[in-house]
């Protein structure tokens, strides 16, 4: 009977387990929120070139160990709203006094489809009024993999 019973508890534990995992893993849109425009790698160094703000919304630690070259830390703090599309903004901490000028170009980047950070940054940004985000949903992994200058 104690073996049936270790054995259903090993069972649910590893049911749970998967099924956190399916969670945490929980992709990205693959759209881009409205008024934002989603860009790939090419797009994102041309707007560099052009004199776009990069900005990386990983955790400082993260920016500090690796980031897209030029790019600005402005870390975007999920960790209470949902990693769903109707997240509450309002339980989350993103201090935009960095990017003030909501004329600029901005592209958001984090850790590729599976990262919240930049999809919900560029959501906030639009809803308060920047006119030109750009969302480059690959982020970092993406970035490294095409050997692009990092720091």
């Amino acid at each position: 009977m104690r073996t049936i019973k270790q054995a259903f508890i090993t069972l649910v534990g590893f049911i749970f387990l998967v099924a956190s995992a399916a969670v945490c893993a929980q992709e990205t849109p693959s759209a881009a929120p409205a008024g934002v425009k989603l860009i790939e790698a090419k797009a994102v160094q041309d707007l560099q070139a052009k004199g776009a703000v990069l900005i990386d919304t990983r955790r400082a630690n993260e920016f500090a160990e690796a980031t897209i070259k030029g790019a600005i830390s402005v870390p975007y703090d999920p960790e209470k709203s949902a990693k769903d599309v109707s997240f509450d903004a309002a339980q989350d901490k993103y201090d935009m006094s960095k990017i003030a000028d909501k004329s600029k170009d901005y592209v958001v980047f984090c850790n590729s489809g599976t990262c919240w950070k930049s999809y919900k940054a560029a959501v906030v940004m639009a809803k308060a009024g920047y006119k030109n985000v750009h969302w480059y949903r690959n982020g970092v992994p993406d970035w490294k993999a095409r050997k692009l200058p990092m720091e």
